[in-house]
This record gives structure tokens, sequence and C-alpha cells, in this order.
């Protein structure tokens, strides 16, 4: 089921709204939905408004509290009230960025989706509580459950970067860490809590770790499948090297929903996607595509790079070799800016080597537009461009080089094999 994106115009006759309500979905530029319909959690526990907050702004944790506990805790009631009252946040500042930037940021998405929720807010107490407690979108990064380890990660969203974080952080940091850490309290904790709320559910994002390598997300395929609630809209993450666990695959599950959307998320082609995410079989994802087309060829699937330095002079070429394969359509890229960490954004980048992205992408574009009715990728690109000119972090490349030889060191790879064109920023 295709879907358009980038749209800001909520899914709700606005015409049936109070006054109060149009102005908060349509005016507003602080409100946000989410406070009112979601709790996010990340493998540590820390519990966030979502998943773009800004760190260390958590609300609690998910290992000392309940979702139902951190649901009205301080921070979660002040942002509330800050929101009604069109007062910027400083757990939301990366949507704020990309706003700025022209990217489509998570706060407009969520009014977009979870709209018709509006009516929650006339419930909001005066010092921010709301007693109904039903979320209706999740996302809950159950375990940092991982195969790859990607330049851009680290030990808390994926398992697999554990030797090398033993190694660069030493002895005393592994007698206190275990590869595997969870969100909850047990193994099945935050499975329990979100149970209650499947019958309110109507919009799941899963994302890691990997979730396609995780029991709790074929779980609960299963629950809703038993329920016959293949209405919840699926949404997804995944480095897509993984498509089935024990007998489950996932192809299977996503032919009996009305709406999933698959993002990919696959930087680059090749030795660089390899070397980027590390533990990449190049091969294996084109397969994994391939054999998508045959199974379940009308699920909306596309790119979701991550842009980083890395692969800032690759991404055009990517999406066109995967145009061309016929893997995606050219409206099937959904650019996930890089914000964090800070010395791998473009933004690092030279006067000579932004112009260097800035004319890439502009030709890019020429090809691009005519043929992107979703204006998705477009509006990635266009947006990049913004972001890259936005600031001077020139200041970082040594920090870029010294984290990245560390790490090729430890693994015992040198980056300029892979991503050659780097050796300008040196």
């Amino acid at each position: 089921m295709t879907y358009e994106y980038n749209s800001k115009i909520p899914n709700i006759d606005v015409s049936t709204l109070t006054e109060k309500q149009k102005f908060l979905l349509t005016e507003n530029k602080t409100f946000c939905m989410y406070p009112w319909v979601h709790l996010h959690a990340y493998p540590t526990g820390a519990t966030y408004p979502c998943c773009m907050a800004e760190h260390p702004e958590s609300i609690g944790n998910a290992r000392e509290h309940t979702l139902k506990e951190l649901w009205n805790s301080d921070k979660m009631k002040e942002l509330r009230v800050n929101m009604l009252n069109n007062k910027p946040n400083k757990a939301c500042v990366r949507c704020y960025e990309q706003e700025a930037n022209g990217f489509y940021d998570g706060r407009s998405s969520a009014n977009r989706h979870h709209g018709h929720h509006i009516a929650r807010t006339d419930e909001t107490l005066p010092d921010g509580a709301l007693e109904r407690f039903e979320m209706t979108y999740w996302d809950i990064r159950f375990s940092n459950l991982c195969n790859l380890s990607c330049r851009s990660c680290g030990y808390i969203f994926s398992s697999s970067w554990y030797q090398d974080q033993v190694k660069l952080t030493g002895p005393e940091w592994a007698n206190d860490n275990k590869p595997l850490i969870l969100a909850g309290k047990t193994k099945t904790d935050m499975w329990e809590q979100l149970l209650p709320h499947i019958d309110y559910v109507e919009q799941i994002y899963f994302a890691g770790g990997e979730p396609l390598m995780m029991d709790e997300h074929y779980n609960i395929l299963d629950e809703l499948e038993r329920r016959g609630k293949f209405n919840v809209r699926l949404i997804y993450n995944t480095n897509f090297t993984h498509t089935k666990l024990k007998d489950r695959t996932v192809f299977d599950y996503w032919k009996r929903f009305k709406s999933v959307a698959v993002g990919a998320s696959l930087d680059a082609m090749g030795k660089r996607a390899e070397y980027i995410r590390k533990g990449t079989v190049w091969d294996e994802i084109e397969r994994n595509r391939a054999l998508m087309l045959e199974v379940c060829p009308d699920v909306d699937f596309y790119l979701s790079p991550t842009l980083s330095i890395m692969n800032a002079l690759h991404l055009p070429e990517f999406h066109k070799d995967w145009v061309a394969k016929g893997f995606i359509r050219p409206s099937d890229l959904n650019i996930n800016i890089l914000q964090d960490r800070a010395c791998f954004r473009i933004d690092i980048a030279t006067p000579e080597y932004k112009q260097r992205i800035r004319t890439l992408y502009e030709e890019h574009l020429e090809w691009l537009k005519p043929l992107d009715n979703l204006n998705r990728a477009t509006t990635g690109f266009t947006s990049a461009i913004n972001y890259l000119m936005a600031k001077d972090n020139t200041a970082l490349i040594p920090k870029f080089w010294k984290d990245t030889l560390e790490l090729d060191k430890l693994r015992n790879e040198n980056i300029l094999d892979a991503i050659p064109e780097l050796e300008a920023l040196k």
C-alpha cells in the first residue's frame, strides 16, 4: 500500500475542531500529539516522549518505573503544559532543527497521523497530567539485539558493538556491562505492559537494535493476527539483513496487513555499505529485496539512509543504481539526517567539500524532481543542502579522523579503502 509522505495536513476534518484544537494542530509552533498518545523507551530503559527527544531530557527509566507511572512524571506534565502554551522545549530541539532546514520532522508526522486524538488535550489537567493512559502509537526498543556494528551507532543500540566498546573503554567497563541490554525490568516486562494497550494501538514503529531479529516483534504480529487487527499500521526501520526468525518469515506477515512501510537503513552499496554498517553482506541485501518483490510487492519499501559525511558523495549514485535495478522507484528514498554523533554530520565538511556535495545534489535533483511523485526523496535532498550549508562545523574534522582511525585500528580496516573520496577531508 503506497503511502504519501511530507504532507503536514492532519488526517482529520479540521472544520469539526474547536478553534483551540485547530490552532494546536495547524498554527502552534511547538505542539506535538506524541505526549498524548505515546511513550518511547530505549534499550537502556531511558524513557522519552518520542524517539526524537533530545538527550538527556528523559522523563525517567522503565527499569525503575512502569510506563503508567512515567506517563504523568513531572517532566511529562511540564512538556504538555509547554506545548499547550506554544512554549519551546529543550527536549524538542532536534525537530526544531529539522523543521528549520525543511525536513519532514517528527512533530509534523505526529500531528498528521494522530491529530484525530486532539480532544485528549481538553482532558489535560492544569498541571499537565492526563488520566487517560491509552497508547495508540508504540515505539519501544525492547533490546539492543543487533547483528551489525554500524559506524554511526554504538553499544546502546547494538549488541554487536560490545567487543569494540570493551576494547575502547577497558575491562572495568566490561565488568559492569553485558552484551545484551533490555528496556524493561525483565525480558517480557515491556511486552506485558504493552499488551493492555493493544485494543487502542493504531500504529507501531519497529526499530532497534534490529527488530527483525527480535522475538518481541513477532509476538506482537502474532497477537495482532490473532485478534484480526490487520488495520494497525506497521512501520519499520531495519538493516534488512534478516527476514525470518526460526520458522517465521516476515514477508508472510506483511502480506496480511493493510498498511506496511519498510524503511531499509541502507546508507550505501557494495564495499561502502559493508564498511559503514559492519556485518553487512551486500549480496544478501539485494537478494532479500528481490525476494520481497516476489512475495509482497505492494508493501511500501524505501531506502532510509542515515546521511553522514561518510556517504554524502555516494548517496545519489546508490539511489540511481537501485532505481535502475528495479528495486525502488525514484520516490522511494527517505533521508534520515545524522545529527548525533556530531563529528559525523555532513556539515563538518570544508567549504570546498560542501560545494562538491551541493553541486552533486543539485544535479541529482534535476534528474529526480520530474520522477518523484511523492516529493519524498526530493524533500530529503533539498533539505540536506539547507542543513549542509546552515552551520560551519569544520572544527570537528579532527574528531572525525581520531574516532574513525581508532576504530579502523581495532577492526583492521581503512576508511579510504572503502570511501576514497574522504581523502579530501584530511
